[in-house]
């Protein structure tokens, strides 16, 4: 393959593909699900997929299922996702999130990051080869509508087609480049599990006067958060940490080798707090955390409103790691609060995902980094064990037995989920050539 030919062909075409950038598929907020799927089945059979379907037989938004025939008799299936986060704050953001937008060298969309821009990066490549010559393997798509909702279908739809996704090897959607610009291929994704909590004191606000004798919802739950997390910022629930999995010799090296720029990662984010733990790096491979994503309680509008709250709400979110749990985690913090003497808070299980690790010595990841190395070159090329996110691929590694391997085309200053999101076209670019290098190696 001639890299400038594929690099300039994948920057030609992209604005061909920005109609899928422009469709609010937004599963949080139930908008724009169908039309999406629409075209990418549309998309699909243009581009001469054997077989394009929409699975609706396990519920939920549909996962869109489209296979293409290739020259060799190896078969990669790709994992992708339609939907994508609400655009909100929309006052921050400085174009139109639903308007694609090219500044800087730099094209801004909600989505581009997360995930559609590699599903375009890859919907390119198959018309690259269709017009040079054909596919060099089998492909097959699965593009669900639920990620960013937690996937809740997603173990039952993979069983239930395990037949039709059978393939060789899975390439992931997320990947790219860490603030360090290395190119990282990544090789599982840590687990999670999302709960709330409530606690209630009274049947009605009180008077803050009556705070002499009346417990306080708000005072309640802050007490029974902090029982669950210390002042060193680890979990104070026995058991928690009992069945994490080493990352054995293999996965020791290969975090020894990561990068962490700790002066870009606070610029990025505009962190204004020292970093939690000592060593970042260890802890978004083999770590796991205990996160408050929200508060609420009593009033808070403007003005003064002195109440005793009756009630209180929480949301919070574990990140895991093999092998933890998620329903075990969240059986350990209710037994946890019990002993702490919170039995009145109640706990409501919302979701959760296992965490995985592929085989860091398996061939196809193997490939991936000598491929890396080259288009990329050797000092810029890490090999991830995890990300630090999560995603519902530890069934498809369970009912089809494959290797996953995440790459893509996003950068740290990505933005994902927040306002402004975007991709470098170099990035964008340079991605496509690495991809269709790799399928015409392994097809091989």
């Amino acid at each position: 393959m001639n890299q400038t030919e594929v690099e300039q062909y994948a920057l030609a075409t992209l604005p061909s593909l920005y109609q899928y950038l422009k469709l609010p598929s937004i599963s949080a907020q139930n908008q724009g699900i169908t039309e999406t799927a629409d075209w990418l089945v549309n998309r699909f059979s243009k581009l001469g997929a054997t077989q394009v379907e929409k699975w609706h037989d396990q519920g939920g938004n549909p996962i869109v299922f489209a296979e293409f025939e290739g020259q060799v008799d190896k078969t990669v299936l790709f994992y992708n996702h339609y939907d994508v986060q609400p655009p909100e704050p929309v006052a921050e953001w400085q174009t139109a999130p639903f308007e694609p937008t090219v500044r800087d060298g730099k094209l801004f969309a909600r989505g581009i990051c997360d995930d559609k821009g590699e599903l375009m990066s890859r919907l390119t490549l198959i018309k690259y080869f269709q017009e040079h010559g054909g596919l060099p393997v089998n492909l097959k798509f699965f593009v669900e509508g639920e990620e960013e909702i937690g996937s809740p279908h997603v173990d039952q739809s993979v069983v239930a087609h395990a037949t039709d996704l059978a393939a060789d090897v899975c390439i992931w959607e997320g990947g790219g480049k860490d603030e360090e610009e290395n190119f990282q291929v990544t090789c599982g994704l840590k687990g999670i599990v999302s709960f709330n909590l409530h606690v209630q004191t009274a049947s009605v606000d009180l008077h803050s006067s009556l705070a002499s004798y009346a417990d306080n919802a708000a005072w309640r739950l802050v007490q029974a958060l902090a029982s669950l997390r210390g002042a060193d910022n680890r979990v104070r629930v026995a058991g928690f940490y009992d069945t994490i999995q080493s990352l054995g010799e293999t996965g020791q090296k290969a975090v020894a080798r990561l990068t962490f720029n700790d002066a870009e990662v606070k610029n990025n984010y505009g962190l204004r707090r020292p970093f939690v733990y000592a060593d970042p790096k260890s802890e978004l491979i083999n770590g796991t955390t205990m996160s408050i994503n929200g508060l609420s309680a009593g009033y808070e509008g403007n003005g003064v409103k002195t109440i005793i709250p009756k009630e209180a709400h929480a949301k919070l979110d574990c990140r895991l790691v093999p092998d933890q749990e998620p329903e075990d985690i969240v059986k350990l913090i209710r037994n946890q609060l019990d002993r702490n003497g919170f039995e009145d808070v109640n706990v409501e299980f919302l979701l959760g995902e296992r965490a995985f690790r592929t085989d860091l010595d398996s061939p196809f990841v193997q490939l991936n980094m000598t491929i890396a190395q080259e288009v990329y070159g050797k000092a810029h090329t890490k090999l991830v064990p995890n990300m630090a996110g999560g995603g519902p691929a530890k069934q498809f590694v369970d009912s089809l037995n494959v290797p996953i391997v995440m790459v893509g085309t996003h950068y740290a200053g990505s933005h994902p989920h927040s306002p402004n999101e975007n991709i470098r076209l170099a990035d964008y670019a340079k991605g496509t050539y690495f991809l269709g290098l790799l399928l015409t190696r392994y097809a091989r």
